[in-house]
């Protein structure tokens, strides 16, 4: 399979090398980081671990992931993986997220942290709490079992493109495990370990993060379900 990686990142340049560093690049054919406004040296520590980047000045993690889908589009990838540059993630497990979509059981795969082992710390409570009511929301309004809305993720091109996803902040994980799940996409989970990340969480390392992030998952779910 043609495999490319998308990572979102923002103010990453201490974690990013790690995690550049960590990704099979036997199973990779590119890697995409896409800057997010970053203030520091994330595009520089990028370029130098040969990753491509792009450029999304305007803040939010899924706007992130469509600009670099966007850089994506001119030379498609048969399978896209998403991953996050803050060094929580395992990329190494990258083979084991594959796997559903090379045996042709799923398109879409999600890195369950819920079914993994997860280091002490590295989930909050609310984290836990807002993940649980979401995939509870999502088997009530769609049939769907998911145990997490893991940012450890991979679709195939074709799957990707036809959820036609518009979400540009907080939302994105969930708006594509509801357009799946109403397009029928076949899916699977497997468990990912999950660590504590390096520096301090945008999302939920603040209240308003948190709250942000809570909130609109909540409103992405009910938006789809009217």
């Amino acid at each position: 399979m043609i495999v490319d990686v998308v990572i979102p990142a923002l103010d990453e340049e201490r974690a990013l090398p790690r995690v550049l560093a960590a990704i099979p690049a036997d199973r990779v054919r590119r890697v995409v980081v896409a800057d997010n406004g970053s203030r520091d040296r994330t595009a520089e520590v990028a370029r130098a671990a040969g990753a491509e980047v792009v450029h999304e000045p305007e803040r939010g993690y899924g706007a992130a992931c469509l600009r670099a889908l966007a850089r994506l589009r001119e030379d498609p990838p048969e399978v896209v993986v998403f991953l996050d540059g803050d060094h929580s993630d395992h990329p190494e497990e990258l083979p084991a997220l594959l796997a559903p979509i090379a045996s042709g059981d799923a398109e879409l795969v999600i890195g369950s942290r819920a079914r993994g082992v997860a280091e002490r710390g590295a989930l909050t409570v609310q984290q836990r709490v807002g993940n649980r009511i979401a995939c509870v929301a999502l088997r009530g309004l769609y049939g769907v079992r998911y145990t997490d809305l893991g940012p450890f993720r991979a679709i195939t091109w074709r799957a990707l493109e036809s959820l036609g996803m518009r979400d540009r902040n907080y939302g994105w994980t969930v708006e594509m495990q509801i357009r799946a799940a109403r397009r029928g996409v076949a899916y699977a989970e497997v468990p990912v370990r999950y660590r504590r990340r390096i520096g301090v969480s945008k999302v939920s390392g603040t209240l308003r993060g948190t709250v942000g992030a809570s909130r609109k998952i909540l409103w992405t779910l009910a938006r789809h379900a009217l």
